[in-house]
């Protein structure tokens, strides 16, 4: 089956603008998260779903110069955004991974969509459902067929603003599965990989100068815990934001999610509950 793993960039984020655009390790951000992903052993094309608008001109540029594919869709409708790539190439299956998560482990990819492919009748697989990977290791599968009924149904702004909450909300419409991180733990809380706010960037950016060999293979999760036994202080640089997630917004429009599975973010602290 052919499988698709998109990775969907933006420059105008609301919290850290041209986040994908800064530099890590010599390179754009973006173009560091992408090797990493191709370091992945399952076989898949691998396309950056960047918009149409101008401020954008730059992702691609990055891109191609790095020897990755592109695609310009919907600026706001990333569901549509997903749905057209995923039409134009022709595939069975699409894999879904946000551009903020630069410290995602290659074999959370591979055991992610290898464990989707061995069950049987799942339209949708991640990691996310409940969480126990560390942050930033944001894998999601689906198959062609299930994207393309979300893209027909899906009416909330939220719904299409982020691709895949009406499948993952919608456990009688679709067959679920989550794959929980093999060693038991759950850090999902505690240790954030994912780039939000400038404090994530710095703490990114540490783990970069830390680890990063060039010409060498990416290091894995395991060294990045490693690192963070040895230097715990690092994961003081943005402490306030762990266990913060986008959907802390919607909990009152989200039926499988409540309060108990997000923290709030400082800013948030004085708005009143959704």
């Amino acid at each position: 089956m052919k499988t698709l793993v998109v990775v969907q960039a933006r420059s105008t984020s609301s919290r850290l603008p041209r986040k994908v655009l800064r530099p890590l390790a010599g390179k754009p951000m973006l173009v560091r998260q992408l090797e990493r992903i191709d370091a992945a052993q399952t076989a898949f094309d691998l396309v950056v779903a960047t918009t149409t608008a101008p401020a954008d001109d730059a992702i691609v540029e990055v891109t191609r110069r790095a020897g990755f594919d592109v695609f310009r869709g919907h600026p706001t409708d990333l569901l549509d955004r997903h749905y057209q790539l995923a039409v134009a190439k022709k595939v069975d299956v699409v894999v879904k991974i946000p551009s903020d998560c630069p410290l995602i482990d290659p074999d959370a990819i591979d055991r992610v969509i290898g464990t989707f492919f061995h069950a049987s009748g799942v339209d949708y697989a991640s990691n996310l459902h409940p969480p126990s990977w560390p942050d930033g290791n944001d894998v999601e599968v689906m198959t062609m067929r299930a994207l393309a009924r979300a893209h027909a149904e899906a009416t909330r702004p939220f719904d299409r603003e982020h691709t895949t909450p009406y499948l993952w909300d919608h456990p009688d419409r679709f067959t679920l599965l989550n794959v929980r991180w093999e060693t038991g733990l759950d850090l999902s809380r505690s240790h954030r990989f994912t780039v939000d706010y400038e404090e994530d960037y710095q703490f990114v950016a540490r783990v970069f100068e830390e680890l990063h060999i060039p010409n060498a293979w990416p290091f894995s999760l395991s060294d990045i815990l490693t690192l963070l036994e040895r230097r715990p202080e690092l994961l003081q640089i943005h402490a306030r934001y762990a266990g913060v997630n986008w959907y802390r917004h919607h909990l009152g429009e989200l039926r499988t999610k409540s309060l108990a599975d997000t923290r709030l973010a400082p800013e948030d602290e004085h708005a009143p509950l959704p």
